[in-house]
């Protein structure tokens, strides 16, 4: 099966996400799929089945488990399908996922994915989270899946220091933590996420987070289109904006290594 690793929501080789693809004729075995992503040990590998046209199926795992939303994998496997296979000649891809459809399109400013808005409403603070991160928020609410936390400055989110162990233990699937950026600077809002209950310590750049952020600093800042900068070690830039239920999420990305999987699928 055809195999590459992508650097995704970047132009330059070794930042942004990365995230592996392969693509096949049908779906293998869900251990099989699951080894796979364990062995290569990226935080996300999406598989991708040609369906008709341009229509493809698009499944994702991360280490230890299948998770149902992965926008820097997505964006990874349209740039797979246009620059390293044959089998696409048009300029517009839809996914079929277990998020619904998903779509993609290219042009001149990168890749635009168009995904699910999640909105963020308040919540009780979470028991363990001020020990877990240090800090004090200025906000904390719940979107979808995912505990998202304001903290008062992009400084504090740039260095802050969590403990792991202890985000591993909240009731959410992961913590975005966010805050609006300094005066000056190329983008509108800082992030991090961490999600250590699905194997992801910290992802370099998330674009299921970046549902919801795109929300929730619309809603701040009263602008629909902006700039998110993850501020991991790679780092990454997220455009973004959205329209009522659906966000688009626009980046670049780069390919590292392209080959062959030799191992023998098990369906």
């Amino acid at each position: 099966m055809k195999f590459c690793t992508v650097d995704a929501f970047t132009h330059i080789l070794f930042k942004g996400n990365p995230a592996a693809v392969c693509v096949v004729d049908m779906f293998p075995s869900d251990v099989f799929m699951q080894n796979v992503a364990t062995e290569v040990n990226l935080s996300e590998t999406a598989f991708v089945v040609p369906l008709d046209g341009n229509h493809f199926a698009i499944r994702w795992f991360t280490p230890t488990i299948e998770v149902a939303l992965c926008g820097h994998a997505t964006l990874a496997a349209a740039h797979v399908l246009w620059t390293e296979m044959e089998i696409v000649a048009r300029e517009e891809i839809y996914f079929e996922s277990k998020s619904g459809i998903l779509k993609a399109w290219r042009h001149d400013d990168g890749i635009t994915l168009d995904f699910p808005a999640h909105y963020t409403e308040p919540m009780s603070t979470p028991d363990g989270l001020f020990e877990a991160l240090g800090v004090a928020p200025v906000y904390v609410g719940l979107a979808h899946d995912d505990c998202v936390v304001e903290l008062h400055s992009a400084d504090e989110v740039i260095h802050l220091s969590p403990d792991i162990a202890h985000l591993a233990e909240l009731e959410c699937r992961g913590v975005i933590v966010t805050a609006e950026a300094p005066e000056g600077a190329n983008y509108d809002f800082v992030s991090r996420y961490f999600a250590p209950k699905e194997g992801i310590l910290e992802d370099p750049v998330t674009g299921s987070a970046h549902c919801k952020l795109a929300t929730y600093w619309s809603e701040r800042l009263g602008r629909n289109k902006l700039v998110g900068y993850q501020a991991s070690k790679r780092g990454g830039y997220v455009n973004v904006s959205h329209e009522g239920d659906r966000v688009f999420l626009t980046g670049h990305a780069v390919t590292a290594f392209s080959g062959r999987f030799v191992g023998i699928p098990v369906f």
